[in-house]
């Protein structure tokens, strides 16, 4: 069983790979257990294309560089450059590139995108209790039409990234998180917590989320912020109906950056934070359920919580009291192997 502590706080970003291989099944299995440990309300609809042996890699490095070619900037790199990206692309194991499904409304886009990132931080970590490295790729310089035909991507389907998969040589070093305090705050009632009726303390959310916080996010932006929503009328507005008086609210909140490729990025980091919280909090005695409710996105009701121009609610996480059994279902795993072509094949 994984030791999840460890590997969220020991998981590192790996550039460069050994020539050992990653067998097909070693993949297959990784994806199908990332799966089983998501669980949220609903069932979203993902798929990955998995590039493993040598002739599909150079496809796809050939499709990567062609932005980079057709650039001014690559009409004045010397070939021996662009040469060496691709030997990079193809040099590297395995790939596997992740797509979450189109949808009718932006609430369900929103959680096969939300599923599909934290099922890629999933991977991230079996992968790396078993000697596996990873390189989560959003690159915009590379995403072309040529890369984007390549995978068979669909009207309505957003790409989420591709991890480059490897064996490696070398950890490389750990880079400081800002402590969650930093960017929490309290809405309610903190000081009427009664442990008897309710184990979710705000020191016991912030003792998890203080090892959540070791997600992966570009450029070490941490775009996250935490409200914690416990009693009063705030609590309630949040409130299913049926619950406990007592029941505590997480919102975890992305802050927007300008850039629209940028913003994506920001939105997977704060899911690979959510989906952190959620197999940390497997061990605490208490019920958690991840929601993306339809009010998120009013931005009236959003402002009565505090939430500032340029943010966004990514998830509610509701942390009942005594454990119960979950109801979610896991994602159904869709592999496809890419064998050449214009397309996916199956």
């Amino acid at each position: 069983m994984m030791n999840v502590s460890q590997a969220i706080r020991e998981r590192r970003t790996i550039r460069k790979f050994n020539a050992k291989p990653v067998e097909q099944e070693v993949i297959v299995a990784l994806l199908n257990e990332a799966a089983s440990l998501y669980e949220a309300e609903g069932t979203p609809h993902w798929r990955c294309l998995y590039f493993g042996t040598p002739e599909s890699r150079e496809e796809l490095a050939e499709s990567m560089i062609a932005k980079v070619k057709d650039s001014h900037l690559g009409k004045l790199l010397p070939a021996r450059m662009t040469g060496f990206l691709k030997k990079q692309i193809t040099a590297t194991p395995a790939h596997i590139i992740f797509i979450a499904e189109s949808a009718e409304t932006q609430r369900q886009r929103d959680e096969n995108y939300a599923a599909v990132c934290s099922i890629m931080q999933n991977v991230q970590l079996l992968g790396w209790e078993q000697g596996l490295g990873m390189l989560w790729y959003t690159d915009s310089m590379f995403c072309s039409g040529s890369f984007f035909e390549k995978m068979g991507l669909k009207e309505g389907e957003r790409f989420a990234g591709m991890l480059e998969i490897g064996y490696f040589e070398k950890t490389p070093r750990a880079r400081k998180r800002t402590p969650a305090e930093e960017s929490w705050s309290i809405i309610g009632e903190d000081d009427r917590f009664h442990p008897d009726l309710n184990p979710v303390s705000p020191q016991s959310v912030l003792k998890l989320l203080n090892e959540a916080v070791w997600a992966p996010n570009d450029g070490m932006r941490e775009p996250w912020r935490f409200i914690y929503v416990t009693g009063g009328q705030a609590a309630r507005k949040l409130r299913s109906s049926g619950e406990e008086a007592s029941t505590p609210f997480l919102m975890v909140v992305a802050t927007e950056e300008s850039d629209l490729h940028r913003q994506e990025e920001d939105y997977a980091a704060v899911c690979c934070l959510i989906q952190n919280f959620q197999l940390l909090a497997k061990s605490e005695p208490w019920n958690l359920r991840r929601l993306i409710p339809e009010w998120i996105y009013d931005t009236e009701q959003c402002s009565s919580f505090g939430i500032r121009p340029r943010e966004r609610i990514v998830a509610v996480l509701e942390l009942g009291g005594d454990k119960k059994v979950s109801n979610a279902v896991s994602a159904p795993v869709v592999v496809e192997q890419y064998s050449g072509g214009s397309g996916p094949g199956q």
